[in-house]
């Protein structure tokens, strides 16, 4: 399981990290998500871990994004 996504509480800085982690990831592979970033109803509610929001994108980019994901899932397929 990612620890981007459980295992530390809100506030301690993960949150930041796992954004900085996953944006560099995808640019390594052109992509970019423009809304990348914390979900402020996490800290509006009860939840014990901070929830990123990965925001929307263009068909391109979620067409690019499924096909490096098929790719690193030893599909092999990248188009996209």
């Amino acid at each position: 399981m990612n620890e981007c996504a459980y295992g530390r509480s809100k506030g301690d800085g993960e949150s930041e990290e796992c954004i900085a982690e996953l944006d560099a990831a995808l640019r390594a592979h052109g992509l970019t998500l423009p809304s990348l970033g914390v979900d402020p109803v996490t800290y509006a509610g009860g939840q014990p871990y901070t929830l990123i929001s990965l925001g929307n994108c263009n068909t391109a980019t979620a067409r690019a994004l499924a096909a490096v994901l098929r790719h690193a899932a030893g599909e092999g397929r990248v188009e996209g």
